[in-house]
């Protein structure tokens, strides 16, 4: 792009390759940016809350997920828009910093994108809209701080933790038995807890699948579970008081490398060759039994011939175990990885109560479990059910419940779901615009009047008529003073969600305020926009 003068000394631009561009100025631009994000906002607006709908997606290797989750709908779908994309990322990042709500965040930002083109409609500049935004956002966060509770747990009392973990998984196709997995994301994540440092590292969470059974039977394993078996058929399939030894080196006579050449023309040098072989790997079995193992984990493989020696010297082993999961392994026994077969000591063997295999149906699927470590600070949660996408659905689904007792560990401060926080903060900053002269109170009580989109999308998408449910919920709200009514979703007759045990976290709550209002100040900066034509 380049600046040039007329003859008046008035500048233009001069675009390259102009013909092929296409481009929208001023109001228009507004417009065009503002309906790209409404569209993406309104794809999800359908699956928000306990009744909404999911999400089909194919990817073009033929793929198909299915899902209720906004970051993963938006993440698998193909969006050109560069707006759109913009919407993506915002549910990207509130996944990322908060795991849930990321339906509830890019529903919050096409709404404020609506109201604000009424707004441009009317006259009003964008930047004064933007600021007005701002201001009513930092008196929502405010408000929400007020209305928040704090809920006391520990150790032995879960049920607060649960209650929220329930409210997050029940919008997910899994709720039918959203209390037994409630309670399995909690124990795992005060399992790998720090609860003095209020910290939690979900990667000691391992989340495992398996097709076949049902979702009740989804368990929590307080160990490891490693989707393999062991090498042979006969080596025992449970061991008790298992010594591990942890292995990345191949267990198996070292391979000459093809740039040697090995001439063999007598029987006798074969021999001499195979005994030298075999030598050398009982030399490697007598090593590990010398150091007291009693279970060998490696992650490479080793030929049939290793495997008959192993099971002929009584030393039960498994191959072909990922790196990952070698490290879990590692961290849940005890013990450490050893490199190479000279560094093995009795002192980095990992320790585990009980190791044994289980079979899965009437298919050959074998998984081994290693139960009782010394550190149990490495947990699986086994899933079953009926499909793929069922599995993986529960595990993004599981994935949200872990992320909010996390963030629950972090900061025990919730709100009350069901649109009530919502509705609540609208009538809060409705309030306040008043205080504020000049233009800018008009995009604070549009703010305010975008925050009922989270309580209309749920009544919508129960069947519930919207405006009518509304207005009671919000007129109750004024006149008994009292945050915490919303939507009643679940027809269960009471609007009071404290009864209805509808919790949401504090900070996932301020989080999707400030992150939708960022978004959308910056697409309302936009004023000028330059795409290259289709063809």
């Amino acid at each position: 792009m380049a600046l040039a003068f007329d003859e008046y000394g008035r500048p233009f631009i001069i675009i390259k390759e102009q013909e092929q561009k296409s481009r929208l100025r001023g109001l228009d631009a507004q417009k065009a940016n503002i309906s790209a994000g409404k569209a993406v906002a309104r794809i999800l607006r359908t699956s928000l809350g306990p009744k909404g709908m999911d999400k089909m997606l194919q990817s073009p290797d033929g793929d198909v997920v299915i899902t209720n989750d906004g970051a993963t709908i938006l993440e698998q779908m193909d969006v050109d828009n560069q707006i759109a994309k913009l919407m993506v990322e915002l549910s990207r990042s509130q996944d990322y910093e908060i795991g849930d709500g990321t339906t509830g965040v890019v529903v919050l930002a096409g709404a404020l994108l609506e109201q604000a083109e009424k707004l441009l409609e009317r006259g009003i500049h964008p930047i004064r809209i933007a600021e007005g935004y701002e201001m009513a956002s930092r008196l929502a966060v405010e408000h929400l701080e007020h209305i928040s509770q704090k809920f006391e747990f520990n150790a032995t009392d879960i049920e607060p933790l649960v209650q929220t973990c329930m409210t997050t998984l029940s919008s997910k196709i899994v709720n039918r038995c959203k209390r037994a997995l409630a309670e399995i994301a909690v124990k795992a994540v005060l399992a790998v807890a720090d609860l003095e440092r209020k910290d939690v590292n979900l990667e000691l969470i391992k989340v495992e699948g398996k097709v076949g059974g049902k979702l009740e039977d989804t368990e929590l394993v307080y160990g490891i579970v490693v989707d393999k078996d062991m090498s042979h058929p006969q080596m025992p399939k449970r061991i008790e008081d298992a010594k591990i030894a942890i292995l990345t080196c191949p267990f198996e006579p070292p391979k000459p490398k093809t740039k040697h050449k090995i001439d063999i023309d007598t029987v006798e040098k074969f021999q001499t060759l195979r005994q030298q072989e075999q030598k050398y790997f009982d030399d490697m079995v007598q090593k590990c039994k010398d150091v007291g193992a009693t279970l060998v984990i490696c992650q490479w493989g080793f030929d049939d011939e290793a495997n008959h020696l192993l099971m002929h010297r009584n030393l039960p082993a498994v191959r072909w175990v990922g790196g990952v999961e070698l490290e879990l392994i590692a961290i849940a026994t005890g013990g450490r990885i050893v490199p190479r077969f000279q560094e093995l000591t009795a002192e980095k063997l990992g320790k585990s109560g009980l190791v044994r295999e289980k079979s899965f149906g009437t298919t050959k699927d074998r998984m081994l479990y290693i139960e009782h470590c010394a550190n149990s600070r490495a947990v699986t949660i086994f899933i079953r059910g009926g499909n793929k996408m069922m599995i993986e659905e529960t595990k993004r689904s599981l994935h949200d419940a872990l992320c909010v007792a996390r963030n629950l560990i972090r900061n025990n401060s919730i709100v009350y779901g069901g649109g009530s926080a919502e509705i609540s903060c609208s009538i809060a900053v409705e309030a306040a615009a008043d205080k504020f002269p000049g233009v800018e109170q008009y995009a604070i009580r549009s703010f305010a009047e975008a925050l009922d989109s989270v309580p209309m999308a749920l009544s919508e998408n129960s069947g519930l008529p919207p405006i009518d449910t509304l207005t009671a919920v919000k007129s109750q709200q004024i006149k008994e003073n009292n945050p915490y009514c919303g939507i009643d979703c679940n027809d269960i007759g009471t609007n009071d969600m404290r009864e209805q045990n509808v919790f949401e976290t504090l900070i996932g709550k301020q989080q999707q305020i400030l992150l939708a209002t960022q978004v959308v100040k910056m697409i309302l900066k936009i004023d000028d926009v330059i795409t290259p034509n289709n063809y």
